[in-house]
């Protein structure tokens, strides 16, 4: 049984819209290259690569955009919740409700790439307990299941 918690999903300026008000709420700014590297990072269907990111950002601006830059800031993302990160696939994907926090559970697909955010509180909740008996502070579980997509099945 899953535990679901309601939010709305943003997306596109909208997407933008939260990602930004969640930004500053933070107390960080909301530069330019920030919210360039936001909306090209929201046009992935896909958790995307730093390089990835850093090409197409430098495509939109004209100029290059260094692949170091471009992780400084996806790492404010995830630290202020606006994106997520794949850590076995080292690639971001945008959070679509940035003002809702909460762990989450991917699924990720081994054949075409395409991660599937779940939450499940009860889950998650249950590895921060586990961990908290084991002496671990500050836990933050990072889950991922690798298999088939119903899609490459």
């Amino acid at each position: 049984m899953t535990d679901h918690h309601h939010h709305h999903e943003h997306e596109g300026a909208s997407l933008a819209d939260a990602a930004k008000a969640t930004l500053t709420e933070a107390g960080e700014q909301w530069t330019d290259m920030r919210a360039a590297i936001f909306e090209v990072l929201a046009t992935f269907e896909k958790p995307a690569s730093a390089y990835d990111i850093a090409d197409l950002v430098s495509q939109k601006r004209g100029k290059r955009v260094a692949p170091n830059s471009v992780y400084r800031i996806l790492d404010l993302f995830v630290t202020t919740n606006l994106a997520r990160r794949v850590e076995s696939a080292n690639a971001y994907i945008a959070n679509s409700h940035p003002g809702c926090l909460h762990d989450c559970i991917f699924l990720i697909c081994d054949n075409c790439g395409n991660a599937t955010h779940l939450d499940n509180d009860k889950l998650s909740q249950s590895v921060r307990d586990a961990a908290g008996e084991a002496g671990f502070a500050n836990v933050r579980p990072v889950i991922e299941v690798r298999g088939t997509c119903a899609d490459c099945d």
